[in-house]
C-alpha cells in the first residue's frame, strides 16, 4: 500500500479483496479429487461429496471467474466514485490533513483525551 500510493488504511484490500480472489481461484487446485464427484458413490474422505472436484478445468474456471469479478468491481467502483466526487469532494483538504481526521472533519480526536484515559499508576496511588 506504501509503494503504490494506496490510500487503505484497514488494508480492506488486501485482506478481503486478495484473501478472497486467492481463495476463489485454488478452489479449483484445492477441492475434493474427481473420485467425490458423485455423491452416491463418493468415498469417506471426501469434504463435499457430488459438488465441484479439483481439475484443470475448474481452475481455469474459478480464475476466469475471479478476474471477471475483480474487473467488474473496479470498473463500478470507479465509475460511482467519479459520479460520488462531482456532488461531494471525496478526498480531504489538503490543511485537514495536518491533524487528524476525526478531528477536522468530525470535530472528535481519534485517541481518548486524558480525561478518558485509564489513570496511570502514580495518580490511581494519589486517589
Amino acid at each position: 500500500r506504501k509503494k503504490f500510493s494506496v490510500d487503505d488504511a484497514l488494508d480492506v484490500w488486501g485482506v478481503h479483496g486478495m484473501g478472497g480472489f486467492w481463495g476463489t481461484i485454488l478452489l479449483g487446485a484445492l477441492a475434493d479429487p474427481s473420485e467425490c464427484g458423485d455423491a452416491d458413490t463418493a468415498p469417506k474422505y471426501c469434504v463435499n461429496p457430488g459438488t465441484v472436484t479439483r481439475s484443470g478445468e475448474q481452475f481455469g474456471k474459478q480464475l476466469a471467474a475471479a478476474v471477471l469479478c475483480a474487473v467488474y468491481s473496479f470498473v463500478v467502483t470507479f465509475v460511482l466514485l467519479k459520479l460520488i466526487n462531482l456532488v461531494v469532494p471525496i478526498r480531504p483538504s489538503a490543511n485537514g490533513t495536518q491533524r487528524s481526521l476525526d478531528f477536522t472533519e468530525h470535530g472528535e480526536e481519534d485517541t481518548p483525551t486524558k480525561a478518558y484515559a485509564a489513570p496511570q499508576k502514580s495518580e490511581e496511588a494519589q486517589v
